[in-house]
């Protein structure tokens, strides 16, 4: 089972949340950030280069320094307040019609390294270097990660008689998307909370924030090694995270745009595509994968459909079954090689909440030449994997909406 803890989050006043609230580190480019950062906005301590004309890199040491200084001064303004007494925290979503609830929380650094908190992607060693310089300079984790859990009908009692109360938080973003907070902050729930996690929860599963997760782990392992008085109680072992029920996630789509056709013609390209595939012209409207193993494909102005032919596809593997693993073998290596999605500068991923619109810009601009929409996968798909211990190809999942970064912080 999970270990988890309350904590005493530092969050901003509610009546200056919407200007201290911002989309997570990894959403923006520095530019588009210097661009929506207000004087109080969070993006000065996740993305600090932006305080610097020129700007600066994002590992230059100067930043670094710069992130604990304007922590520091947040505090020291009142713009993040530490709450008196560990808390959980109930956090609402809602986009369009679908609401989520999850529970904010102190997850464990052994969970992750025994593999209770279970991983479905590989992380890169320079980005983990990166958020862990990050974690261990400000000793505080300022962006939760975003696992998701099995549903408990006990836990979602919980939230839901938490979650129908007055929110102390309760605002719409720049997306539409509208986000809502509840303190729980009643003893004997708290109590109750922490012995459901550790008494029925038997894992999580970490949707968003891998390269997060990762560097929380090294930072526990790093300290505890360090500390001649370490114990697993001690605070640095435990990092922030907001945890869904899977029922509630919806996993949305994350497409290709590819640069060039490997020096085919568009007629070249579209006949070696019926070796594996049944093409269809769908014209110029716009074209959306209908099921699993039927890809969207748009080219020369053209939508078309795929569907992979029969024996193309390893329905029994958990890996093989998915549709970015059937695109990746029979499109992207056999045909455009494009062997390493990590690495090939020739290839680029565009999540499903830009829309399929946003791959016929990129396609009709001239900057790419192809375009590749697949069928998202389900939460099912990746619990099974992340349950068997195997790794999706990279880029598979885009969750929405994406936790918003300074609604709580945790420190140790």
């Amino acid at each position: 089972m999970v270990r988890v803890k309350p904590f005493a989050a530092l969050r901003p006043p509610k009546n200056i949340v919407t200007e201290v609230a911002a989309p997570p580190y990894d959403v923006l480019n520095s530019q588009e950030a210097l661009s929506q950062a207000g004087e109080k906005s969070l993006l000065h301590i996740t993305k600090p280069e932006i305080d610097f004309a020129p700007m600066l890199a994002e590992d230059d040491p100067r930043v670094y320094d710069k992130a604990v200084e304007n922590f520091k001064a947040w505090q020291r303004r009142g713009w993040l307040v530490r709450d008196a007494a560990p808390c959980y925290y109930v956090y609402a979503q809602t986009m369009g019609e679908r609401t989520q609830y999850g529970l904010v929380l102190c997850a464990h650094t052994d969970d992750y390294a025994s593999g209770r908190i279970k991983k479905h992607e590989l992380t890169r060693k320079d980005k983990e270097d990166d958020r862990m310089v990050h974690v261990n300079i400000q000793s505080a984790n300022i962006e939760p990660v975003f696992f998701a859990y099995k549903d408990n009908a006990a836990l979602a009692g919980i939230v839901a008689k938490a979650s129908a109360g007055t929110p102390e938080y309760d605002f719409i973003d720049d997306n539409d998307f509208r986000h809502r907070l509840w303190v729980i902050d009643d003893a004997a729930t708290v109590e109750r909370i922490t012995a459901l996690f550790t008494g029925e929860v038997e894992a999580f599963y970490v949707a968003d924030g891998h390269h997060r997760t990762a560097a929380a782990a090294r930072v526990g392992a790093e300290r505890r090694a360090a500390d001649p008085t370490a114990s697993t109680d001690k605070e640095y072992n435990f990092f922030m995270a907001v945890c869904f029920p899977e029922s509630q996630l919806k996993i949305l789509d994350y497409n290709r745009v590819v640069k060039d056709l490997n020096g085919l013609s568009p007629e070249a390209f579209l006949k070696a595509l019926e070796a594996d595939f049944t093409v269809e012209c769908k014209g110029s409207e716009v074209y959306r994968p209908a099921a699993l193993h039927n890809f969207s494909m748009y080219l020369e102005g053209q939508w078309y459909s795929l569907t992979a032919r029969e024996g193309r596809c390893n329905d029994a593997d958990p890996i093989g079954v998915l549709d970015v693993t059937v695109l990746s073998e029979r499109v992207l290596d056999a045909i455009l090689g494009i062997g390493d999605l990590r690495t090939d500068k020739r290839i680029d991923f565009v999540g499903g909440l830009r829309g399929l619109g946003e791959l016929k810009r990129r396609v009709d601009s001239g900057e790419m030449k192809v375009a590749f929409a697949l069928y998202p996968v389900s939460m099912a798909q990746l619990i099974a994997i992340a349950d068997a211990g195997l790794i999706m190809p990279p880029k598979t999942t885009w969750f929405e909406p994406k936790l918003r970064s300074g609604l709580f912080i945790h420190t140790f």
